[in-house]
């Protein structure tokens, strides 16, 4: 039982209640229920119906040049003819993942061209497996820019019907026949490639044809590379695809092109390398031919035979200085040669290595190869105005520059220093003046002799050399575990998926409910009045009247509303029982606005205070909107005076206004509104409606007096002071809940005297007790 004492204006405590705040979601059980069992059985039939998705690994190690047998094998080794720098794991990424490789293998593979059959609920691509080929005559150029889509439904075992929906073609073929579609070539086959052939038994196809860069696009999207592990050498390749067939047959292609267009490079280079000393070879051929002649003549004209003796004792003193001036002379015609290549050849050729012995200008070269293998690379898949191409070009005018600045360089240095050598020369053979003339004549021929042969036999070194490497090129890349696929796939992950339905199905109608309780802004129970409760006792609440119920009680009535107004009564025993019983109480019923019930709440209390034998009187009071005649207009009479005449009219007496009623054999004296005046403020604020109050509380031990609401008007303001206990009206799914906050301003002006909060038509699932427990 409530204590209904005065309460306090304010409560510190928090009025937050968890369990009622579960309660408002627990009250929607089914809603939620179904919303759960619904989220679940649509991420089922996701999983059911989804094209599941799978990974596709494969591992490629890239092969390092000093690994290559067969070029180690030569005598210089063979790194000078074919090794590049090394560019790392990043660039060998960047390379298997360039538009040029990939489209290539696309092109090869023609998986731009995608078959399709169509299922009952989804599409599955017929990758390898369609019973329909399409075979183009038109050139690849123009069939990969191509974007349209077929559909092909066979007619018989020969003939087909061909539709394409954009362009609204639709027309019976044959096997073989060759269509035109717009300015493309193509014809349809079985399976077998056979004009011949037949359909056999087969749905409709649909066969989609795409750009090749789009396809590429998406290839390069769903391609993963990276470091495999720890190691530096090792590429671990992935992509994720629903036909796993199609993912191992790329990857395997892409490995394998990769490899071919790195032997290719490297064989560019080979073939390069021995065209150069192929042409030096047949103009030391030449030189070294009129060399020997000279000799000859020479020996000739001078009738020597055999001058080996008296050239020992020379060589012995200047052997030291001769292969010096060998050396140097040797590596000038290298420089000689390789700068007239440079001068003659085409921009941006490679250049051969022959065995210079500085060390930059050999570093120059190589640098100056690898741009140039990395420009030709760039260029199969873009134009000389690309900036990464432009950027290469630049760097290789400065290479060639700053060749040209190193061979002028280093031509200087040996000039300077066979200046040097000669004049040590010149020194000794004035030591041996009488060393005859003829002997420096032939020594000089001999030399050149000399020089002419040992650069014939290290072209021809070097030709062999090339024409190895050629042959023996290696791998750039090995494959170590070929294309293969993870039996589970990636995408869809069911039990995430089905785990995420039933979360998804159960949040949105917790949502909905929660936007509908935020935006509800009624009363529905009574925990929605804990605004006024805490403030202003609250005695009770009636039920929802159903329409085939009656909203009326009667005498020993069972009903809820029965049994509602009975415990309203008690609780209005309880905030009475400290006043004086001498006298009859009077009690107000008002609300804050019209609907509200206080007219029903009046009517079914003075019938329930009466029922325990006690004199009860009803006062309709709001003379503006009367409605206690629509519950006592049957039982009244002919009586048509009411509280409008009495303050009106000072000759009427107040017992000319009373009716006594007995309905059910519930005793109660009824004041009605009478006629509606045009002054109704100035009556109620006469002495007239004291003095009535005044003569009924002698008279009756209750005064039940139905008001107008304390929104609306000033009526019941201006007579509330008369009152003993006031019995404010609320409604559930109608008192909006910011109207709770004018009634606490009311009793905190004091302009209500004793207080009590009433809750009228409470559904039965948010009734506080009584029929809730089954005592209904």
């Amino acid at each position: 039982m409530e204590d209904f004492n005065e309460l306090p204006e304010e409560k510190k405590e928090s009025n937050f209640d968890l369990k009622a705040e579960i309660y408002k979601y627990l009250n929607y059980w089914r809603w939620i229920l179904i919303g759960f069992l619904i989220g679940g059985a649509l991420a089922f039939l996701y999983n059911r119906y989804s094209i599941p998705k799978f990974k596709t690994q494969a591992s490629l190690l890239i092969v390092d040049d000093d690994e290559n047998g067969a070029m180690s094998a030569l005598p210089s080794g063979g790194g000078a003819i074919l090794s590049l720098d090394n560019e790392g794991l990043d660039s060998q990424i960047e390379k298997l993942k360039s538009k040029q490789l990939v489209s290539s293998v696309i092109d090869e593979l023609d998986l731009n061209i995608q078959y399709f059959i169509e299922g009952n609920v989804i599409t599955v691509e017929a990758y390898k497996t369609s019973p329909i080929l399409i075979q183009f005559i038109s050139p690849d150029s123009i069939v990969n820019k191509k974007n349209f889509e077929f559909y092909v439904t066979p007619t018989s075992d020969t003939n087909f019907r061909l539709e394409e929906q954009n362009k609204g073609y639709s027309s019976e073929h044959k096997i073989g026949e060759i269509i035109e579609f717009e300015d493309i070539q193509f014809t349809i086959l079985p399976r077998s490639g056979n004009e011949e052939g037949v359909f056999k038994k087969s749905s409709t196809v649909n066969i989609r044809v795409l750009p090749l860069r789009y396809v590429a696009d998406i290839m390069l999207a769903n391609l993963s590379i990276m470091p495999k592990g720890k190691a530096k050498d090792m590429l671990e390749l992935g992509i994720v695809n629903e036909s796993s067939t199609k993912s191992e047959d790329f990857l395997n292609r892409l490995m394998a092109r990769f490899n071919e267009e790195g032997i290719e490079d490297k064989q560019e280079v080979a073939q390069n390398t021995t065209a150069f000393i192929q042409e030096r070879l047949e103009m030391i051929t030449t030189e070294l031919d009129s060399v020997e002649v000279g000799i000859a003549d020479f020996k000739r004209q001078n009738e020597i035979m055999n001058i080996e003796a008296g050239a020992a004792q020379y060589q012995t003193k200047f052997s030291e200085v001769e292969q010096q001036i060998f050396e140097l002379e040797t590596q000038l015609e290298l420089l000689n040669s390789v700068e007239e290549l440079l001068k003659r050849s085409g921009l941006y050729d490679l250049l051969p290595e022959v065995g210079i012995s500085d060390v930059q200008i050999t570093g120059l070269i190589n640098s100056y190869n690898t741009l140039v293998l990395e420009r030709n690379q760039y260029l199969k898949g873009s134009t000389p105005d690309n900036p990464v191409v432009k950027a290469i070009t630049e760097q290789l005018d400065s290479l060639r520059e700053n060749l040209f600045e190193n061979i002028a360089s280093t031509r200087s240095s040996i000039n300077i220093r066979l200046n040097e050598l000669n004049q040590r020369g010149n020194i000794a053979q004035r030591k041996f003046s009488n060393f005859p003339g003829l002997e420096k004549g032939m020594r000089n021929i001999e030399r050149q002799q000399q020089i002419k042969e040992q650069l014939y036999l290290f072209l021809l070194q070097r030709r062999e050399e090339a024409a190895i490497s050629y042959a023996a090129t290696a791998s750039v890349a090995r494959v170590v575990d070929a294309a293969y696929t993870i039996n589970e796939p990636v995408d869809p992950a069911p039990w995430l998926i089905l785990i995420g339905g039933f979360l998804i199905g159960l949040v949105i109608p917790i949502l909905i409910i929660f936007i509908k309780n935020v935006l509800d802004t009624k009363v529905h129970h009574k925990g929605d009045l804990t605004p006024l409760t805490d403030m202003v006792p609250f005695i009770g609440e009636t039920p929802r009247i159903k329409n085939e119920e009656s909203d009326v009680i009667f005498l020993n009535d069972r009903s809820p509303l029965a049994e509602s107004f009975r415990i309203l009564r008690t609780n209005l025993a309880y905030l009475i029982q400290k006043k004086q019983r001498n006298i009859g109480h009077v009690i107000f019923v008002t609300s804050t606005i019209k609907g509200e019930g206080k007219t029903f709440i009046s009517y079914n209390l003075s019938r329930t205070l009466a029922s325990t034998q006690k004199k009860v009187l009803l006062i309709g009071a709001d003379i503006r909107n009367p409605k206690l005649h629509r519950y006592t207009s049957s039982t009244i009479g002919t009586k048509e005076k009411g509280l409008s005449d009495y303050l009106y009219n000072y000759e009427v007496n107040h017992h000319d206004i009373i009716s006594n009623t007995a309905d059910d054999n519930i005793k109660v004296d009824i004041i009605l509104s009478g006629p509606i005046p045009p002054n109704p403020a100035e009556l109620l604020m006469n002495d007239r409606m004291e003095e009535l109050i005044n003569l009924a509380k002698s008279e009756y031990d209750y005064v039940i007096v139905d008001t107008a609401p304390t929104m609306i008007v000033t009526d019941t303001l201006l007579i509330s002071q008369l009152a003993d206990y006031t019995l404010y009206v609320t409604r559930a799914d109608y008192t909006e809940k910011s109207l709770l906050q004018f009634s606490r301003d009311l009793k905190k002006q004091g302009k209500l005297k004793g207080l009590a909060v009433i809750l009228n038509d409470v559904d039965h699932s948010k009734f506080s007790y009584g029929a809730q427990y089954g005592y209904s």
